[in-house]
């Protein structure tokens, strides 16, 4: 009898050991087949995102360092960028192969661009400088007087600016001395003031620990996007710049992303430095 069981015990050991055999076991809670890798896991993305999933446009030698870009709202067709070393603002339609440009400026660490009211282009400056002309300049040619705003944001070094349709920039620090212990973002609100010249309405502070490159709104959910390229994350906030969600990005698919921009209908689009290779557009289309 005795001999009977331990037969038993045998054979029910040898059908269990038989099963995990075929799995070869788990690997960080993936299940990984027999003579395969593991099975990969969804990437997480924003509601309404693939981040796995975009559709890639190579950009031109001259955008290599494409640091910001934007869209006007009566032209969403028509992509508007900068790249960090010259003053010239381009523009161009994402696939057609041309990218012409409006020089606004000389060198210097330009590092985004807003539209603001839909009627001028501001061009953040890295030291925290702004440069204001008109829409004009680029959509039908012509001169006009760049106003120069030099030093307006305290300082520290920011590389996110955006124009929203009340009438206001809204501007990050990437790296300022009175965010304690880099815990905190330093946010600064901006808005025309008394002979129409750009002035400093409001400071606040986004309780996180990162460094901003770019910033952006929803313009569905109002939320607001911004990307961290030292952090290789997206990050979305509410409308009192409360963390919602962190999503980190592959650093395969994301070399450096530097610009991230909305067009009305929700779809993002996020550039990258070329680094070692071609700077490109990434496109996400938004489905609710």
């Amino acid at each position: 009898m005795k001999q009977r069981v331990i037969w038993v015990l045998v054979l029910l050991c040898s059908v269990i050991f038989s099963f995990f055999a075929g799995c070869k076991g788990r690997e960080d809670g993936k299940v990984v087949p027999k003579g395969g890798k593991a099975l990969p896991s969804p990437v997480s993305s924003p509601p309404g995102y693939n981040l796995a999933a975009p559709v890639k446009f190579v950009l031109s030698e001259p955008l290599r360092e494409i640091s910001g870009i934007c869209f006007l709202r009566s032209d969403p067709d028509t992509m508007y960028a900068i790249e960090e070393g010259t003053g010239k603002l381009y523009y161009f339609h994402l696939g057609n192969g041309r990218f012409p440009f409006r020089r606004f400026g000389g060198h210097g660490d330009y590092e985004d661009v807003a539209i603001l009211d839909d009627k001028e282009f501001v061009v953040l400056r890295s030291d925290g400088s702004l440069f204001v002309f008109p829409v004009s300049i680029a959509r039908n040619g012509g001169k006009a007087a760049v106003r120069s705003y030099e030093h307006i944001l305290p300082a520290g070094e920011y590389e996110s600016l955006f124009g929203d349709e009340d009438g206001q920039l809204i501007a990050l620090c990437k790296n300022c001395a009175i965010d304690y212990q880099h815990k905190e973002v330093s946010g600064y609100v901006l808005g025309y003031g008394a002979g129409h010249a750009l002035a400093i309405r409001d400071h606040f502070k986004v309780e996180a620990a990162f460094h901003p490159s770019c910033l952006a709104r929803h313009p569905k959910t109002k939320e607001w996007y911004l990307i961290s390229a030292v952090n290789k994350v997206l990050i979305v906030l509410d409308g009192q710049w409360k963390v919602k969600g962190m999503y980190a990005l592959d650093p395969i698919l994301f070399k450096q992303p530097e610009g991230l921009a909305f067009d009305r209908g929700g779809n993002m689009y996020i550039s990258n430095e070329g680094g070692q290779g071609r700077p490109n557009v990434l496109v996400f289309s938004y489905k609710q």
